[in-house]
C-alpha cells in the first residue's frame, strides 16, 4: 500500500506526444479509429435498449454510433465546438442520442443509474475517474473507458499507492479487458492504451463501504504501522490479530502491504458482526424500562 493520500496523473509527459512529428497534444486527445475497438467496447457494456449511457469525450462518434445501435439512449458529451457540430449533423433524427456540448469535468450527470462508455482524454483520467467513483452516492453503475496503459496498471493494483483509489476499490471492480495498440487512435499515442472495465460491487453495502473507508484512511494515514494496530483502533487488539490471520494477513505486517480487498472483508467481516449482536441483543436482551415503568419502580431501600 503506498504513502501517498491523492492520485496524480503522470501521463502528460509521456503520453500527450504524438508518434508522429505533428505537433504536441496537450490536451492528450486521441480519436478512436478503429472500428473493433469500438465493437469490442460496446459489446463489453452490454448496452441495451432502455440503458442510460454517457459518453463523456464524444470525438466524432466511433463509439456513439455503435452505442445508438443497441438502442441505449445516449447522451454524447463534447467540449469542442467542431466536433459537436459534426456530432448533431450525423445524428440529427436519432431520437436515442443527445448531443451535449460541454466539459466533461463539469456537466451535470445523471441522478438516475446509468453506464459510462468513453475514450477519455489522458489529460483528464484521474479528474474524470474522480468525478464518477469519488462520490459515495455516485449514481454510476459500471463504464468501459479507454486510457493510458500505465494508468489503467495504477487504477487496478491490489495495493494502490493512492487513498483515493483504493476507495474507488473497495466499492468498484476495477480491472483491464485488454490493450489497445497506438495505431487505433489519431494522431496516434507514443504508449499503448487500455480498455478499463469498472463495475460496481453489488455484494457491498453502504455500511460496509463506509466502515472500509475509516480502515483504508487509518492504513494510508499510517503505512508502516502493523496492521493489527490499525484494525485495533476499532476493535479489541486479540479480535483484531484474529481477524487478520484469518484473512491470511500476518497481523504485525505494515498496514500498506495489505491489498484494498482484505481491508473489504475485515469491512464485511465487522459490520456483519455488529449487525448479529444488534439482533441478538434485542431478541435475548431484557426488555427496556419505559418511563411509565421507572416510575411505578420502588426506589431500592423503601
Amino acid at each position: 500500500m503506498p504513502r501517498h493520500a491523492r492520485t496524480h496523473s503522470r501521463t502528460h509527459s509521456r503520453t500527450n506526444r504524438p508518434a508522429s512529428n505533428s505537433a504536441p497534444n496537450h490536451a492528450g486527445i486521441h480519436l478512436l479509429r478503429d472500428p473493433s475497438v469500438s465493437a469490442r467496447m460496446v459489446r463489453s457494456s452490454g448496452a441495451g435498449p432502455g440503458d442510460l449511457v454517457v459518453e463523456l469525450g464524444a470525438g466524432l462518434g466511433a463509439l456513439t454510433a455503435p452505442l445508438a445501435e443497441t438502442g441505449a439512449r445516449v447522451i454524447a458529451v463534447e467540449r469542442d465546438p467542431r466536433f459537436v457540430a459534426k456530432l448533431r449533423r450525423r445524428f440529427d433524427g436519432d431520437d436515442g442520442v443527445r448531443v451535449v456540448e460541454a466539459d466533461a469535468r463539469t456537466v451535470m450527470l445523471p441522478h438516475r443509474p446509468y453506464a459510462v462508455v468513453a475514450n477519455i482524454p489522458y489529460a483528464i483520467s484521474t479528474a474524470l475517474l474522480r468525478r464518477l467513483l469519488d462520490p459515495e452516492a455516485t449514481s454510476v453503475q459500471q463504464a468501459d473507458l479507454l486510457v493510458e496503459w500505465g494508468f489503467a496498471k495504477r487504477m487496478t493494483d491490489s495495493r494502490p499507492r493512492d487513498l483515493e483509489v483504493a476507495w474507488w476499490q473497495a466499492r468498484f471492480e476495477l480491472s483491464i479487458a485488454g490493450r489497445v495498440r497506438p495505431g487505433s487512435f489519431r494522431p496516434a499515442p507514443s504508449v499503448d492504451s487500455a480498455h478499463l472495465v469498472v463495475r460496481r460491487r453489488t455484494d457491498v453495502s453502504r455500511p460496509q463501504a463506509r466502515l472500509a473507508r475509516r480502515l483504508l484512511q487509518d492504513a494510508y494515514r499510517q503505512p508502516h504501522r502493523a496492521a493489527r494496530d490499525v484494525l485495533a483502533a476499532h476493535v479489541p487488539k486479540k479480535r483484531a490479530h484474529r481477524l487478520l490471520t484469518s484473512t491470511g494477513i500476518d497481523p504485525p505486517a505494515a498496514a500498506e502491504t495489505v491489498p484494498t480487498s482484505t481491508w473489504l472483508a475485515l469491512a464485511r467481516d465487522l459490520t456483519a458482526d455488529a449487525a448479529d449482536a444488534g439482533r441478538s441483543g434485542r431478541a435475548g436482551g431484557p426488555p427496556r424500562p419505559t418511563p411509565s415503568s421507572r416510575a411505578r419502580t420502588p426506589a431500592a431501600g423503601r
